[in-house]
């Protein structure tokens, strides 16, 4: 019994070291070439492919959606049939002072320099 308290202890304090208590919800405040630049490279760079993000990415909304093109065919028309691949999702957040975008698809972090950002 004592062993079973104990380890329950342990994976008590193991969730909450991992825990990162001081994100809040934030979008980006004062756009500029630099931070649009260092969202798309996390963008990017999570995604492993080039994608194209509007200017006004994170800036009204802490979320952001990214859904993959469809498959197209050798005539390049859209193929038939839908796609069931869920898009991608990621979240910004305000860590102390610092702009963090994470994946959702698995709670990777990218921090994003020459960014501000402000609590939604």
């Amino acid at each position: 019994m004592r062993s079973f308290i104990i380890g329950g202890l342990a994976i008590l304090a193991g969730c909450q070291t991992m825990a990162t208590g001081t994100d809040v919800a934030a979008r980006i405040t004062h756009p500029s070439v630099a931070s649009r630049a260092a969202l798309q490279n996390a963008v990017n760079d999570a995604l492993h492919t080039e994608v194209l993000l509007a200017a006004s990415a994170l800036t009204a909304s802490s979320i952001l959606v990214i859904e993959r093109n469809p498959p197209r065919s050798m005539q390049n028309q859209a193929a038939t049939g839908r796609n069931m691949d869920p898009p991608m999702r990621f979240h910004l957040v305000l860590n102390n002072s610092e702009c963090i975008l994470v994946d959702q698809r698995d709670e990777s972090r990218h921090l994003l320099e020459d960014t501000t950002c402000a609590a939604e």
